[in-house]
């Protein structure tokens, strides 16, 4: 972990904007960086709380697509928010994350669709999916560190510890991983956001089968939420289930499976992935 000076709690990135009509500023500090530019997940999950800001907080989030069209990288970014429709159940609002360069240019950073939908009395049946088991128990699970310069800056913010499946850059015959996770400083966020931001929160699993280090990328996310009907402890231990679908051409298909703390799904993610190796 880096010195505590230096680092920048997601409530505090939170408590930090500012809104002015349908814009929302944040302010993202280096600790939240993936390589160059802001981790996804953290990217996402602001955009969806500028949507809540201008368009409302009463409905919950049912889908979120992100296309990351350009780096965001530490500093200013805005957040502009369009209500492109209003229904009596959606609510569909388009978020264009924005960013001035170095020569004052403004760059396009993100184009992101949350849906929102209030929750309706149906004749079809419920259908919960289970969590299912994996190798190890979070307690025999491997902490993996982080190691400044070389794990991305952002994953000093959360604990995993990794439960199967290969690890990135091990040359592992494995397309899969399963991962025990949590925000280390989660007081004040809920669940709905923690969803989005850990979704997101691990590698895909197809680096396993590299045996050296090679820059990956998310070219577009598309993110289900389930809603979640059991109280979430801000210290609660999550878990992150990733499957590589289809490799080929240097694109990953990748698929997430979010669980909550007591087993609930959470989120279904897909990603096409961009490897350069």
């Amino acid at each position: 972990m880096s010195d505590s000076s230096s680092v920048t709690h997601l409530a505090q990135l939170l408590q930090s904007r500012v809104q002015d009509g349908q814009r929302v500023r944040f302010t993202v500090t280096p600790d939240w960086l993936q390589g160059r530019t802001t981790f996804g997940g953290l990217l996402s999950l602001l955009a969806v709380q500028a949507m809540r800001d201008v368009c409302g907080a009463n409905w919950p989030l049912r889908a979120l697509q992100t296309n990351f069209v350009g780096p965001v990288v530490a500093g200013h970014f805005y957040a502009d928010i369009t209500l492109l429709r209003q229904g009596k159940n959606i609510r569909q609002v388009q978020c264009h994350v924005t960013q001035e360069d170095a020569d004052g240019n403004i760059q396009v950073g993100g184009v992101l669709l949350g849906v929102f939908g209030t929750g309706r009395d149906s004749t079809l049946p419920a259908l919960m999916p289970q969590m299912p088991e994996v190798g190890k128990t979070v307690d025999e699970a491997m902490l993996l560190p982080f190691i400044p310069g070389l794990t991305p800056d952002f994953t000093q913010h959360l604990e995993f510890r990794f439960g199967e499946g290969g690890l990135p850059f091990t040359g592992a015959a494995d397309w899969f991983s399963r991962t025990y996770l949590r925000l280390r400083q989660a007081q004040g966020i809920d669940a709905e956001l923690m969803s989005v931001l850990l979704s997101d929160a691990g590698p895909t699993p197809a680096l396993a089968r590299l045996n050296r280090p090679a820059p990956a990328s998310s070219v577009s996310w598309a993110l289900e939420l389930r809603p979640i009907t059991d109280d979430v402890a801000h210290d609660g231990i999550w878990r992150m289930d990733k499957d590589a679908l289809a490799v080929g051409e240097g694109y990953v298909n990748e698929r997430t499976s979010l669980w909550t703390p007591s087993g609930q799904l959470a989120a279904l993610g897909y990603q096409v992935v961009a490897v350069y190796a």
